[in-house]
């Protein structure tokens, strides 16, 4: 059976917007405008707030009576959370792939595309290379139902890097690690490149968290 046409338009529009997060057009925190969303996506006032109560549902967004709709705060238990699937999701793809894997290309390119972007010190851009990468590897597990958690971690992800003001700081490290990874996984050597996955995904969280728990401090806000 079909989806009705009302059902594909909110799912387009609510990727659209998945998508915004994970570019990192949105921020945490952020105030939507209703008005100037529903213009700019050339769709209805009532369409775009059935795709708000979707992603509300979703938790990447947030509505308060009174004053509208904002884009989600994540917090400190379900940022451990995301890194806690990570490890399991990306590293036993890396455990168990071939060097031949079609992803690698995916992986190939988000390498070269991070260091481009490095050079022109485009660091938010970087950061959405990095998703790339990361989504080339868990492709290596040829499971549909995995991408397609996946997609939607790396929404959360966004969010939670959008608490981090300095993007170089944040993403900067992880370029170099990629690479690392990636010849680890070329040479065949899949247990190195998932023990240097899970190395990687251990000091990521720790920053993530370190400062977003001192800028949570600093705004006066609980974990």
């Amino acid at each position: 059976m079909s989806a009705s046409p009302a059902t594909t338009l909110n799912d387009r529009v609510a990727e659209q917007i998945r998508q915004q997060i994970v570019r990192g057009e949105f921020q945490p925190g952020q105030r939507l405008s209703e008005v100037a969303l529903s213009e700019s996506l050339e769709i209805s006032r009532n369409t775009l707030r059935e795709v708000f109560r979707l992603l509300t549902k979703e938790g990447l967004l947030r509505h308060v009576p009174n004053r509208g709709v904002f884009v989600a705060i994540p917090s400190m238990a379900s940022i451990m959370d995301i890194y806690r699937v990570r490890r399991i999701v990306e590293c036993q793809a890396l455990a168990q792939a071939i060097p031949q894997h079609p992803a690698r290309q995916q992986m190939r390119d988000a390498v070269a595309e991070q260091r481009q972007l490095r050079d022109a010190g485009r660091w938010t851009e970087v950061g959405t290379a990095n998703m790339r990468f990361h989504k080339g590897v868990v492709a290596l597990a040829d499971s549909e139902r995995l991408d397609t958690l996946f997609s939607h971690i790396l929404v959360e992800l966004r969010l939670a890097f959008g608490m981090l003001s300095n993007a170089e700081f944040l993403h900067a490290p992880y370029i170099d690690m990629n690479a690392a990874i990636l010849e680890r996984f070329e040479a065949g050597d899949m247990a190195q490149a998932a023990a240097q996955m899970r190395d990687y995904l251990n000091h990521s969280e720790r920053v993530v968290l370190s400062v977003y728990a001192r800028r949570m401090s600093e705004a006066g806000m609980e974990l």
